[in-house]
This record gives structure tokens, C-alpha cells and sequence, in this order.
């Protein structure tokens, strides 16, 4: 629902979905379609849902055993229907596709207001960690890494993709907006406890250090598979200000106003990316 003035083609308004998913995946695609309904009655043009919007589910085997082979499936089709029925950018988080090979892709999918798939990303860096308070992750079993970053241009602004693990990987976000990136979308399911301890300093860090805005729609809240999740959604400016933020893990909306022109002024004020020097690194022994 583009009503932007014709000589303000900078500014747009984007809006992040935060979800608690569980494991139905109809349900969670009727929850996030309703969502989205919302924030494009709300005024928004670009619109991006959370990492794993229509399941999750520690379940590996019931997850794959639920999805046929490849993306003509239910779910892609009706986000593509959603977009194109409320004429909005949107981009779904990610969703588990079946690979047909044993494993999956941790996908995010773009859909233009027409409906139609602009572009797919899938996440390159996988969540394999072991935390203090017992939790293991081990995303690498299940999922098949991605091995491109995608910057997307779009009449909104140049969208660098990411998913959630992808932000302690700054290098990812600097190559990103080297690439000509404005704006970093960072869909998420982030654990409870690395949400508490890092969420924000992470998004804020990749929004500051690259002079770009960050849209970080986040699950939020405890899930049908006994996963806890941060909630907090985010949306930052490239100086670091948050525009908008999720006060807890509810699922809801929250909206912002994009003006891609202060992407240019920013790094204009503070030209890191321009002014990048080559160097190497030396180990002295003392």
C-alpha cells in the first residue's frame, strides 16, 4: 500500500511481525498472515516476519516429515497472496524448505506486492553452540548452510538478508552495505538467554559500525517444543537509535518511519566504510 508523495521516495514505513510459533504449520501461517494484515492496515510498505515464522518445532523429523520437497507448498503461497492482496514488500523470515536430500534450508523469501518471490536467502551461519545453563543447539544436523549474501534492490531502499546467528558474523553485515546494503534485515528466533545478554548491543553494533537501519522481527515467548525466545523486536537507525521496540515477547507489531537518505548522511558524518585500510596482522612473541 505504497502512499508515499511522488518527490518522497526515500521514506517508506516498515513494520516488524513478532510471533511465538509453535507447531502446526497452518496455524502459524494463519497467525502470521493475520499479523501482517495488521501492520499493512497500519500503514506499512515493507513488512518482515521472524526467523522459522511457520514452525517451530525441535522435532527435527516430525519438521521434515511435514514438508514435501521444495517451495510449492501451502505456505509460500499464501504469503505471496497476503502480499499481493495488501500491495506491501514482504519479507517472511525464514521457513524450513525440505531439500529433498536429508536435510533442510533455513529460508527467507521476499515477495514483491505483486506476490511474486524477488529473491531467497538462505541463512549461512548455523546456530551450533553449548550455553551455561545447559541448553545445546546443534542447527548444522538439520539444516544445509547457505553460501551467498544477498543485497536486494528494491523501489524501497537496497535490503542486505540475514537470519538471526548471522549477526555475531559483522563482517557478513560490512561486505552487506560495501555492497551498497541501507537497510540490514535480522529476522530471529534468539534464545531467551542470549536475548537478555546480547540482542540489542548485536543489532545496535551492525546498525552503527556500517551506517545502516536494522529490522529485526524476533519469536518471542515459551513454544509448543518447550523453547523459550526473546521476543523484543527491534527496529534501529544508522546512528543507533531505536525507533521502535517490542516491549517483551507478546506477538504483535511494531512500525517505523525508513528515510533512507539519512543512510547517506550518516556515513557521510562517519566514513568507516570509505575509509577502511588494508593491514595485516602480527603475532609477537614477548
Amino acid at each position: 500500500m505504497d502512499d508515499r508523495a511522488d518527490t518522497d521516495r526515500t521514506a517508506f514505513r516498515a513494520a516488524c511481525v513478532q510471533m511465538r510459533s509453535g507447531i502446526d504449520r497452518a496455524k502459524n501461517v494463519d497467525a502470521a498472515v493475520a499479523l501482517i494484515n495488521e501492520a499493512a492496515q497500519k500503514g506499512a510498505h515493507f513488512i518482515v516476519t521472524p526467523e522459522m515464522t511457520t514452525a517451530v518445532d525441535r522435532e527435527a523429523g516430525r519438521l521434515s516429515a511435514s514438508l514435501p520437497v521444495g517451495e510449492d507448498i501451502d505456505d509460500v503461497k499464501a504469503f505471496a497472496v497476503a502480499a499481493s492482496e495488501n500491495g506491501v514488500w514482504l519479507l517472511i523470515g525464514s521457513m524450513a524448505i525440505n531439500r529433498g536430500d536429508g536435510r533442510l534450508a533455513n529460508r527467507s523469501f521476499l515477495f514483491g506486492p505483486d506476490g511474486e518471490i524477488a529473491t531467497r536467502y538462505d541463512k549461512i551461519h548455523m546456530f551450533d553452540v553449548n550455553l551455561e545453563n545447559g541448553e545445546s543447539w546443534r542447527e548444522s544436523r538439520i539444516y544445509h548452510p547457505g553460501g551467498e549474501a544477498i543485497v536486494v534492490e528494491t523501489p524501497l531502499a537496497r535490503l542486505g538478508l540475514s537470519i538471526c546467528y548471522d549477526v555475531r558474523f559483522p563482517h557478513l553485515y560490512r561486505a552487506m552495505a560495501k555492497a551498497g546494503a541501507e537497510v540490514f534485515c535480522v529476522p530471529a528466533a534468539f534464545t531467551r538467554q542470549t536475548g537478555r545478554a546480547h540482542w540489542k548491543t548485536l543489532l545496535t553494533a551492525r546498525a552503527i559500525e556500517c551506517g545502516a537501519f536494522v529490522i529485526a522481527a524476533a519469536q518471542g515467548g515459551v513454544h509448543e517444543d518447550g523453547r523459550e525466545t526473546f521476543g523484543h523486536s527491534l527496529i534501529i537507525s544508522p546512528w543507533g537509535d531505536i525507533l521502535a521496540e517490542a516491549r517483551g515477547d507478546e506477538p504483535g507489531v511494531i512500525l517505523a518511519e525508513i528515510d533512507t537518505s539519512r543512510v547517506a548522511a550518516t556515513r557521510r558524518q562517519i566514513p568507516s566504510l570509505a575509509l577502511e585500510t588494508p593491514f595485516k596482522v602480527l603475532n609477537v612473541e614477548v
